[in-house]
């Protein structure tokens, strides 16, 4: 059976939240199409539909790359993420059964890939979980939104070397489904509120620099050297000088 576009998409978005696709990462038509066993047009559409939700960009003559979030960039889809997630609890109500099972052994799936030392399956899982979360609420609109943003900010997180332990990430998650399953919700947007500044806070995010300090380090005036022009000796005449001594000033 063909693959399909959003097949396509889907993969790469997982690669991405797995942290098996870096940020800047190249991402050829040919080789992607030769990797999937399609057309370059059923990949051109999934990198299109990629681009269009802000996991990939395309420059007309190097191809299609993942993305590189700025330090703006990054701020901005904690912000996001921040209004979504907390608006989604506290208009929730109470949660049912179904969906705690769901949380449940969404929570065991991450313990057990902790347990293994799964890096790949671990960090894909701990981003997931706000997205198995949208919809076990029952928003599946704002769990599509929420795979996007949780992608970008693993690209952020890789971008700009988190410390944040993924232990104390999978405990606070059990911690928020817990209040959820108390019917604390307020107590469940609070503990997303800290859980999603916390792991911002974990980014190592560089003070803003000067682009041109470095040029304009290398172009400032030296200290010791003097504003007048230097003069030019002249050249001794053959009356004071041998001819040797004469034709070495020349030269």
């Amino acid at each position: 059976m063909a693959i399909s576009a959003s097949e396509i998409s889907a993969r790469i978005v997982e690669a991405v939240m797995a942290q098996k696709l870096a940020p800047g990462s190249r991402l050829g038509e040919q080789q992607l199409a030769m990797l999937f066993d399609c057309s370059r047009t059923i990949v051109r559409e999934a990198l299109t539909r990629l681009a269009a939700r802000g996991i990939v960009t395309v420059s007309a003559r190097r191809g299609w790359f993942v993305i590189e979030p700025s330090q703006d960039e990054a701020r901005e889809a904690f912000e996001a993420r921040r209004v979504i997630e907390l608006g989604l609890i506290r208009s929730t109500g109470r949660i049912d059964k179904a969906a705690l099972r769901q949380l449940k052994a969404h929570l065991q799936r991450e313990k057990e890939a902790l347990k293994q030392n799964d890096v790949g399956n671990r960090s894909f899982l701990l981003g997931d979980f706000h997205v198995c979360l949208a919809e076990c609420l029952g928003n599946t609109l704002l769990a599509d939104t929420l795979r996007d943003f949780t992608a970008r900010t693993t690209l952020i997180a890789m971008l700009y070397q988190s410390t944040h332990d993924a232990v104390q990430s999978c405990e606070d998650h059990v911690q928020i489904v817990a209040a959820l399953e108390r019917g604390d919700h307020a107590g469940a947007e609070a503990l997303m509120a800290a859980h999603i500044g916390t792991v911002q806070s974990a980014l190592r995010v560089q003070a803003p620099t000067d682009p041109l300090a470095q040029l304009r380090d290398a172009l400032a005036p030296l200290q010791n050297t003097a504003a007048k022009p230097r003069r030019r000796k002249a050249a001794p005449s053959p009356d004071d000088t041998d001819s040797t001594t004469y034709l070495g000033a020349l030269l």
